[in-house]
């Protein structure tokens, strides 16, 4: 990255660095960009992509349906029921 660049960026982000700050800032970047060729460089024509570092193996059950409860069982302790319904109270009137 440049000095130009970074007085930009600066401007646009409402930076306020100083000199030392952006001087640390472009060496930072400097050794990313370093990495960065560094990566580059290195030959992975037959590599075989992967998403994850380790294998991963996801068990998933079989989807059935269960009916746990009846809606009358549910409803016995309800204080008032309607055509299968709870009946509450009238809040806002």
């Amino acid at each position: 990255m440049e000095k130009e660049t970074l007085r930009l960026l600066c401007k646009v982000n409402q930076l306020a660095l100083t000199e030392e700050q952006k001087d640390s800032f472009l060496k930072f970047m400097d050794a990313r960009e370093a990495d960065i060729k560094a990566l580059d460089a290195i030959d992975t024509e037959n590599v075989e992509r992967m998403v994850h570092v380790m294998p991963i193996m996801t068990v998933v059950r079989e989807d059935v349906e269960k009916k746990l409860f009846t809606r009358d069982e549910l409803q016995k302790g309800a204080p008032e029921t309607m055509d299968g319904y709870w009946q509450v109270p009238r809040v806002v009137e």
